[in-house]
């Protein structure tokens, strides 16, 4: 076993434990350091001795630009049985300028470690340098663009350039450490994907792990990079692997690859467990994809039990899942192909809402955590199905014995349906065909798999097996309370052992039960069909009572640990905490409608409040407690019908002063992707990293010019869109997406003799990711320009974003704005006087290509204690060729292209949209060719729920 485990000054901390039951209280801020174990063996990690099963999910906090949001992402994972999340942390988004680093606002990465801390959940932490994420340059500061030295390799100039980053968020992360006894961070993720095990890759890698160490990171260092650094120079604590096995292909949801099974992985690993850093979560769509919704139903609840189950069937017990909460590319933020929403398919919407696949990772996440054997089994053979088109797969725990059935089609994209029965080893006497019931079967009707339990110590209890699967089991005083699932209609056999035949009364449902004195057995028949409940008092020892729900009945529950012991709660949309003292339990959630509220707590709980407002609340044969809970109030939203507009291409103008511009005069540049023209035209080389550029090019007209190739990088890769628009001298020369083009010169429109202008306007998409040569450095923006018919030179000048790396807003930070012309005066901002523009009515068609800006304001006033997600929507009736940038506040939220699509609702965050108040709506609209414009445009209620969540506006400029 490797342990991890060192003792260093602490500022606070709680003692941890492992499991469910430990992380479930918050941890207090003010409690005393504990330091803890770290450690691992070829079964799983421990936590102070004990076999940890770490179900984790993905979350990006920089996608999602509101902390308090945070929190409420934190805790609906906790909700969901989550015991970890896994962080990337995006040098680019904390970098605006080589030397400059944020970490303050929504850049504040010690609150967000905080909420982790107070939600009770571990972290596993990504800080790259490379962290790939479909985000722009995977993560990469924009100013490494411009500098010498190969990428993820020993070079000297990139080693000093993330030394820098390192330095800064490895003492962030050191302060949170579960060894150091300050945190919930678990474990430390060194580079990601690296595949390169070179010599210098090797070098690079140890490079790595030595500076974490040198800052202070005390947990295991693992990587995602499958075989490579298992031994020798760069050989990692924890080696890791990933896998998304139905890859990215949304347009075909209904289409399966078949199950890899990691069986032979998971034995070659004879010093650690099978970990997956990333197992899939969902998709990224692309610019002109099927949408999300496509992407959630290809990796939909049917995709996590199959494929979830398969993994832990291979014997892994440490699973992480990318995405669980998405989130948004706002501003810039995207790399080249993915548009605004990062929504991904995943558990939980862009916009924060619970999905069904939620509801389906919660049912195995609260198995992960409740039923411990789970953290160390090994394969065993199983008694092949008698149904052949059914696979089984049998492991067991070597310490106490519990096995573990997984059933699935043979055939996992199997549609049908099928029956079988299961033969069951038994420790003592001939092998057990289930059910035993006559007439009963287990079922597999279609893309369905399940976990099925048996041999196990339910609490005080011992279940001999179940056809149902578990849910999660609390011990309350001396009695025992167990939930049980299994799909709508199908029939469940649930067998428990005791000495002596117990007393049975089923208080609701149709249950039968039959006892066995020969095998000492009470075997529980019954079908799936809304929630039955079965008080069982054995003569001696403690009481159990089971609930049989279907899955719908399942996903109503919650199991919410405190500091005096665990509770089981029916009814609402979401419980996020809980808090038991002297009788009096206090509750925290959001429903989405009115609706029950029943509460298992020990005995002598008397008081319930919930969001803290009493609940009256009467007792019920089931020893529970139940009460009614509000839903939310009905929501308007205001039309939004007034609009001004105004032009905002002065920069075509050939009058337009550009003279304040930087000059193109650079002749050398360290970037290798240089492709040695000059003058050098690239936009980082300038300090422009993100947007629309603008480019001015003065030159003096022969008359002889006929035409003019214009050649420019747009990141064309993925299914990238991105464009350019040029004219002459005012007059409109065309467009090209695909980056270079030879656009004919009318002679009347030349001034000979005279200064002459063409001004070209850039859509930057973003940057590569990088692979391993540098990608990420390809130039954007113009490469070149070249006249037919004479060799006439032009002189060019570039404005991007207002300020370049020097960010005259700091608080939304780098990504935030591009170089339009009113994005450069401000135009986005709320306290903007537009009082002189001409007023507007939407939708408004233009046959003029250039742009324009929209602005209109509207009034929120939401009930404070309801959490309502709203987005922006744009509706074309017909594709138009134009596209939007959108900005509520002052911060970019989405952009949109008529003609290439999906997205058209944006969400507009809570923190950053104004519940009680005014708030401001900017729209840049490009018109790229003569059938421009701009859509109708609307707020639409996404959902909306009264919550426990309360958000503080983001502090941010206004002008």
């Amino acid at each position: 076993m490797t342990a991890f485990h060192v003792r260093r000054p602490a500022l606070a901390l709680l003692a941890l434990g492992t499991g469910i039951a430990a992380l479930a209280p918050a941890i207090a801020a003010d409690a005393p350091p504990v330091p803890h174990k770290v450690a691992f063996d070829r079964y799983s990690m421990t936590l102070d001795g004990k076999p940890l099963y770490v179900w984790s999910g993905s979350f990006h906090y920089w996608r999602l630009p509101s902390p308090d949001l945070w929190r409420d992402v934190l805790q609906k994972m906790k909700a969901a049985g989550f015991n970890a999340v896994e962080v990337y942390f995006h040098w680019g988004y904390h970098s605006p300028k080589r030397g400059v680093y944020d970490f303050t606002g929504i850049r504040d990465v010690d609150r967000l470690l905080d909420m982790a801390r107070d939600a009770g959940i571990y972290v596993i932490a990504r800080p790259g340098p490379y962290i790939n994420a479909e985000t722009d340059a995977g993560g990469f500061p924009n100013w490494l663009v411009a500098t010498a030295g190969k990428p993820r390799s020993p070079s000297p100039d990139y080693t000093a350039a993330y030394r820098e980053w390192m330095t800064q968020i490895n003492r962030i992360i050191a302060r949170h450490q579960v060894t150091d006894g300050r945190g919930t961070v678990l474990l430390y993720q060194v580079e990601n994907e690296f595949y390169d095990d070179s010599p210098d890759g090797q070098r690079y890698l140890q490079d790595l792990e030595d500076e974490a160490r040198a800052d202070g990171i005390t947990v295991p260092l693992f990587g995602n990079h499958n075989e490579n650094f298992f031994e020798g120079l760069g050989a990692l604590d924890l080696p890791g692997f990933d896998s998304y096995p139905l890859d990215f292909d949304c347009t075909r949801p209904a289409r399966w690859n078949a199950v890899y099974d990691f069986s032979h992985e998971r034995e070659k690993l004879t010093r650690w467990p099978l970990f997956f850093p990333e197992y899939q979560g969902g998709a990224f769509d692309v610019w002109g994809g099927p949408g999300y919704e496509a992407c959630r139903k290809l990796t939909g609840p049917e995709f996590e039990r199959v494929f979830y189950e398969a993994t832990m069937a291979s014997g892994s017990t440490m699973q992480n899942f990318y995405m669980t909460y998405g989130g948004i590319n706002w501003g810039w933020l995207s790399s080249p192909g993915v548009y605004t929403s990062y929504d991904y398919g995943a558990a939980l919407t862009a916009s924060r809402q619970l999905t069904s696949k939620y509801d389906q990772q919660k049912l195995l996440g609260y198995l992960t955590q409740t039923v411990a054997p789970l953290a160390r089994t090994d394969a065993r053979a199983a008694t092949a199905a008698e149904n052949p088109r059914v696979r089984v797969t049998r492991r067991v725990n070597p310490n106490d014995g519990t096995q573990f059935y997984f059933l699935r089609h043979a055939d996992a994209s199997d549609t049908t349906s099928d029956a079988t029965h299961l033969t069951l080893a038994q420790a003592a006497g001939k092998p057990l065909v289930v059910p035993q019931q006559p007439g009963t079967a287990i079922r597999l009707d279609g893309r369905d798999a399940k976990v099925l339990l048996a041999d196990y110590a339910l609490g005080a209890q011992r279940l001999a097996y179940s056809t149902s699967e578990l849910l999660t089991h609390v011990r309350q005083d001396d009695r025992d309370v167990a939930v049980f699932y299994g799909r709508q209609g199908e029939d469940g056999e649930t067998v428990l052992r005791f000495d002596a035949e117990p007393a049975v009364k089923v208080v609701a449902g149709q249950v039968a039960s039959h006892w066995d004195a020969g095998t000492h057995t009470l075997r529980l028949n019954y079908r799936h069909d809304g929630l039955a409940r079965v008080a069982i008092t054995p003569k001696a020892g403690g009481a159990l009572f089971v609930l049989l729900a279907d899955n719908d009945a399942a996903v109503r529950f919650w199991r919410l640990d405190t500091a005096a012991g665990p509770l089981l709660l029916r009814g609402p949309h979401l419980a996020r905490t809980a808090a038991l003292s002297g009788g009096a339990v206090a509750l925290a959630g959001d429903t989405d409608a009115a609706t029950d509220l029943e509460v298992f707590a020990p005995r002598g709980t008397q008081a319930v409040t919930w969001n803290g407002l009493p609940v009256a609340t009467t007792a019920t044969p089931s020893g529970s407690l139940e009460g009614h809970l509000d839903g939310p109030a009905p929501v308007t939203l205001p039309a939004l019908d007034t609009w001004r507009v105004h032009d905002a291409a002065p920069e075509i103008a050939p009058g337009f002063d550009d003279r304040a511009w930087q000059a193109t005069d650079r002749t050398s540049t360290p970037n290798p992707y240089w492709n040695k023209a000059l003058p050098i035209l690239d936009s980082d080389d300038y300090g422009f990293h993100h947007g629309n550029v603008w480019y001015r090019g003065h030159f003096t007209a022969t008359g002889k010019e006929t035409g003019i190739r214009l050649s420019a990088s747009l990141g064309v890769h993925l299914g990238n869109h991105g464009i350019f628009t040029a004219w002459l001298n005012g007059h409109f020369l065309g467009n090209n997406p695909s980056g270079s083009q030879q656009f004919p010169i009318d002679p009347a429109w030349l001034k000979k003799g005279a200064d002459n202008v063409i001004a070209v306007l850039v859509d930057n998409h973003g940057h590569l990711q990088e692979e391993k040569n540098g990608a990420f450095r390809e130039p954007r923006g113009l490469l070149s320009a070249v006249f037919a018919g004479a060799t006439t030179a032009i002189h060019w000048r570039i404005q991007g974003n207002r300020g370049g790396e020097d960010l005259p807003d700091a608080a939304r930070g780098p990504f935030n704005a591009g170089g339009l012309y009113g994005e450069r005066m401000g135009w986005q901002m709320p306290a903007f006087a537009d009082a002189a523009w001409a007023t507007a009515t939407l939708p408004r068609h233009t046959a003029q290509p250039g742009v324009e800006w929209y602005r209109t304001d509207f009034t929120l006033d939401l009930p404070k204690d309801q959490d309502v997600p709203i987005a922006l929507r744009i509706h074309d009736d017909a594709p138009h060729r134009y596209r939007a940038v959108i900005f509520i506040n002052g911060w970019q939220l989405g952009r949109y292209i008529s003609d290439v699509g999906p997205q058209t609702d944006f969400e507009l965050p809570p923190g950053l949209l104004n519940p009680n108040g005014k708030n401001t709506i900017a729209i840049a609209a490009w018109s790229t060719a003569q059938d421009g414009g701009l859509g109708q445009v609307s707020l639409v209620m996404q959902g909306n729920y009264r919550t426990s969540l309360r958000v503080a506006p983001v502090t941010a400029p206004v002008k």
